[in-house]
Formats: structure tokens, C-alpha cells, sequence
């Protein structure tokens, strides 16, 4: 029996896949634990349908992280952090401040998705990943100044 998978199954395949199974498992597991549906033509039909929204839907978020990507390599940041005389900082300077500001500029990133290779325990200059979608990271230049010398 040919059925349509709505939940990741490890033996069968991934939620849409459709597959063919013997007729007492669809009967007696899949269909009654909500697993998988019979593959009709009309639920082909739906399930293909499905596929391209998600696959549009998909496109569209490349996209805007693409032209976010685009924005972001070009903004100069300053992340202002507690230092002593000899510039070496009170703590580090983590991904969170990184996104907050990200956020003074306008942008709405959540701290999870940017990357920092070592610790930021010094003044200067950084580079931190910012993961916008699944395929797009973007590098993002930031500078990091004392506290009081905001001019």
C-alpha cells in the first residue's frame, strides 16, 4: 500500500515522503498512530501542491536574508565594553552584545545564530559569522572601544 509519511519515520523516510509499505502495517500502525495517510490521488495532489508553497515560502527567506546579508557586510559596529588603562577588557564581549548592537542598527538577530572564534578579552578590531538562513552566514566587522569614549 502506498502511503504518505507526516512524521519522520527512521526505517521508512522523512515526513512527505510517499512509500510503500505492506497493506497490515498502514492498516494496523501508521494510519491509526497518525503516521502516515493513504496515498490517494488527491492527497498526491495536495502533498505536491504543499511541496511548492513550502519550496516558494523557502525561496522568499533566502532571499530577504540574502539583501539582510548584503546590508550587514556593509555596516561599521562599535560595541562598547568596560576596559582598564592597559586595554584589556572587564569580562568579554559576547554574542549578545554583539546582537544588541546589531539591534541599534536596525537589525533583529537572535544571539544564537552569531559565532565569535575566541573569547573578545582585548580592544580592537573582531569579525563575528552571523548565520542568517541555512545558507547564508555573513561575516560582520565590529570594533570594540571603552566605555566613555562614545563620541
Amino acid at each position: 500500500m502506498k502511503v504518505i509519511l507526516r512524521k519522520d519515520v527512521a526505517t521508512l523516510g522523512d515526513a512527505g515522503d510517499v512509500v510503500i509499505v505492506k497493506n497490515g502495517y498502514a492498516n494496523n500502525y501508521l494510519i491509526p498512530q497518525s503516521i502516515a495517510i493513504r496515498a490517494t490521488e488527491g492527497t498526491l495532489k495536495a502533498l505536491e501542491t504543499e511541496r511548492k508553497q513550502q519550496a516558494r515560502k523557502v525561496e522568499m527567506q533566502r532571499k530577504h536574508a540574502r539583501e539582510q546579508a548584503q546590508k550587514i557586510e556593509q555596516l561599521a559596529l562599535k560595541v562598547f565594553a568596560r576596559a582598564g588603562e592597559s586595554g584589556k577588557l572587564f569580562g568579554t564581549v559576547t554574542s549578545a552584545d554583539i546582537a544588541e548592537a546589531l539591534k541599534a542598527q536596525g537589525f533583529e538577530i537572535d544571539r544564537r545564530k552569531i559565532t565569535i572564534e575566541a573569547p573578545i578579552k582585548a580592544l580592537g578590531k573582531f569579525e563575528a559569522a552571523v548565520k542568517l538562513f541555512s545558507d547564508v552566514t555573513v561575516a560582520v566587522q565590529f570594533e570594540v572601544e571603552a566605555e566613555g569614549m562614545e563620541a
